[in-house]
């Protein structure tokens, strides 16, 4: 599976998501994402978010993904800390 192809799918399910994944051996992958659609909500419902938009390739062609799901203004916020 490849991150470009995984990012697309992202962004279909999340128009408004700025999404960057990245793979050593394109079967494990990290994704960070940022969209105002997680507001609000807690992180597992954030993740679902995005197994959704993933659908059957979860557990499948995609092995195991590490997720950061944050709204911008909270990634803003982890920039000027420091923890981003």
């Amino acid at each position: 599976m490849d991150t470009a192809e995984i990012e697309k799918l992202i962004v279909t399910g999340l128009p408004d998501a700025k999404v960057r994944v990245m793979s050593p051996d394109n079967t494990h992958f990290e994704a960070l994402i940022l969209s105002p659609a997680f507001a609000g909500k807690r992180p597992i419902a954030r993740h679902q978010l995005v197994y959704q938009c993933l659908g059957s390739l979860m557990g499948n062609e995609i092995h195991a993904m590490s997720i950061r799901a944050h709204t911008p203004d909270e990634w803003r916020e982890l920039e000027m800390s420091g923890k981003a």
